[in-house]
């Protein structure tokens, strides 16, 4: 090569560089997939160069009192090619009425549950105050490290009446659902987004696809829920997590007060005190109209009875409208928001035709799906990626000594091959009563005396008690997998005129010690009120001395019960835990003739025989 082509192929070699460094200077940052799930984009990994900002949404109530529809603070995190390269994405949606502060739990805070069955409480109870806390423009961290990175918009609003947001909390009044519908329509190209909560200056989410999903756990899990059963069109796919779908089935239980666990005498209205940081000129007017009105009106902490203030409160009477592809996640040992309120919500979405998932773990409250799932789900109904997440199974259930990561598919839950078998109860449960695959002859009443100071698990330990009755399976020679919902039909009769009403699934012998989790013993619980035995919606004294029949179900679950343990029903009346607390004395009398349990077995009764025979 001489002298003159050497330096004419420099120079050829020489512009190729240039315009190669052209094109990745000009490259543009976009969203990248792999195996159906949104990568993390090293463009979008820019934390110190991500813009926040902040705006209020207007919506279509006034709960405050003003004349004025209530705005909803609103809080923005995206990639700033959103900005420079006129980037458009889909969001990610977190709303919650906890972001700027709660109120303390204090003695007196709640309502005192020592009195009895039926009766008004003996004393009010007083209403703390909220502090608010917080600083503009960031709402909530949440979300953001994980979900940025992978090219989502990350949007965060305070629920009506907390924070700077207008407007009352309402404790699941329609105005829940329709606060984060606003700010959704917002998302979709809707113009009711102000730069400050009075003015007219107006800001539009032009960096918005239009596309939105949201998640959460608790109450952030319920709002998800909340919104979609407005039926709002730019919402796509929602992941909730524990979330609460019926204020009844979370403050009552057929008909019995009956509180989270953990939080003995809380109810709706201890709920709204606990989240009101909303504007402290406006809570005056909130407290009067809501709780001192609508909730004090309607929560009816006496009989416990369904009513209109409670069907207005539970999601599954508002689901018609829902579209939402629905991820559901829950514990099934989460004794504060139990199980059934996710298996409802997922079972009626299954009946719609609606994209459906569940994940259920053996924990307690809380604990989202993998990320992998997550990332799924968004990737397939945010960005539209044909990732098959539809044709999956639709349960995925943690198994026992599996970590939570790890989910079982399964076609579906509760698990398909489960079949109910019924068991009869056998004579002798203040000691050790027997479950039993056929129907004993007619046999004597068994009786049990009301002591709430004896805890359910002192019970469920004791070899013999006056104040619950057991009745037990053979020990089981094979596991034993339960799927779905057992039940309990009762013929009992009260000494007095209201009691409450109590059962335990457990597994005996009774495990203690470093490592035994709640679950190792407690199958799944559930509760009622007699006076409730023919309307959850209108109850009626109970006649001392007469026999009333009674069904219902314990919470869901998914568990298999292995081989060496015993599968226990366990009646008694005051659950110290969940229950208000009567004077001791109250009798309970049970007519085994016209008892049984009905177990949710897997293989169904040959299964279960196998097992124990």
């Amino acid at each position: 090569m001489n002298y003159f082509n050497l330096k004419k192929n420099k120079a050829l070699l020489f512009v190729l560089f240039l315009s190669t460094f052209s094109a990745l200077a000009q490259e543009k940052a976009k969203p990248v997939f792999k195996d159906g799930e949104a990568q993390i984009v090293p463009l979008f990994d820019t934390p110190d160069k991500w813009i926040r900002h902040d705006l209020w949404v207007e919506t279509t109530f006034d709960t405050d009192g003003d004349g004025k529809p209530d705005r909803m603070h609103v809080s923005v995190t995206r990639p700033f090619q959103t900005e420079t390269e006129g980037l458009k994405l889909p969001i990610i949606y977190e709303t919650s009425p906890y972001y700027a502060g709660t109120a303390g739990t204090a003695p007196g805070t709640f309502w005192d549950v020592k009195h009895e069955v039926g009766e008004k409480p003996p004393v009010a109870r007083i209403h703390p105050t909220v502090k608010r806390t917080g600083t503009r423009p960031i709402i909530s961290n949440s979300l953001i490290r994980e979900w940025v990175k992978r090219g989502f918009i990350i949007v965060h609003s305070e629920s009506p009446g907390t924070g700077l947001s207008q407007g009352s909390p309402t404790v699941g009044g329609i105005n829940e659902s329709l606060a984060p519908k606003a700010v959704i329509e917002w998302l979709s190209g809707k113009d009711n987004g102000y730069t400050t909560p009075d003015g007219n200056e107006k800001v539009k989410a032009y960096w918005s696809t239009g596309s939105v999903g949201m998640t959460g756990t608790s109450y952030n899990g319920t709002l998800p829920v909340a919104a979609a059963t407005t039926g709002v069109e730019g919402l796509k796919a929602i992941i909730p997590v524990a979330p609460n779908t019926s204020y009844y089935h979370y403050y009552r239980s057929n008909g019995l007060i009956r509180n989270p666990g953990g939080y003995l005498g809380e109810d709706v209205d201890v709920l709204y005190d606990y989240i009101h940081s909303g504007a402290e000129d406006k809570r005056a007017y909130s407290d009067k109209t809501i709780r001192d009105g609508e909730m004090a009106k309607g929560m009816d902490r006496v009989t416990g009875d369904y009513n209109d203030f409670w069907a207005g409160r539970d999601y599954l009477n508002a689901i018609k409208p829902m579209k939402a592809a629905l991820l559901m996640s829950h514990g099934f040992n989460d004794w504060n928001v139990m199980p059934e309120h996710s298996y409802r919500i997922y079972k009626a979405a299954e009946a719609k035709g609606l994209p459906v998932q569940i994940y259920y773990h053996q924990g307690g409250h809380g604990g989202p799906p993998p990320l992998k799932m997550m990332n799924r789900w968004f990737t397939r109904y945010l960005f539209g990626i044909e990732n098959g997440v539809e044709k999956e199974p639709k349960a995925w259930i943690v198994r026992e000594k599996d970590a939570s990561s790890n989910p079982t598919p399964y076609a579906d839950y509760p698990n398909p091959d489960a079949s109910d078998v019924k068991l009869y109860l056998g004579a002798g449960g203040m000691a050790q009563g027997k479950l039993l695959t056929t129907q004993p002859t007619k046999q004597t009443p068994e009786k049990l005396i009301d002591d709430v100071s004896f805890s359910g698990s002192d019970l469920a330990k004791a070899e013999k008690s006056d104040h619950r009755l057991l009745y037990i399976s053979p020990v089981l020679k094979e596991a034993v997998h339960l799927s779905g919902l057992a039940q309990v039909t009762v013929k009992l009769a009260s000494s007095k005129p209201a009691a409450n009403f109590s059962v335990w699934l457990v597994a005996l012998p009774w495990s203690e010690g470093t490592g035994v989790k709640l679950m190792d013993n407690v199958i799944t619980r559930g509760w009622a009120d007699p006076q409730n035995n023919k309307s959850l919606s209108k109850s009626a004294p109970l006649t001392p001395g007469k026999f009333y029949d009674l069904k219902f179900n314990l919470q869901p679950d998914d568990q298999i019960i292995p081989a060496g343990k015993q599968i226990a029903l366990m009646i008694f009346s005051s659950d110290k835990e969940f229950t208000l607390w009567p004077k001791p004395g109250t009798e309970i009398t049970i007519d085994l003739n016209g008892t049984t349990l009905t177990l949710p077995v897997v293989g169904g009764a040959n299964a279960l025989e196998k097992a124990i025979k």
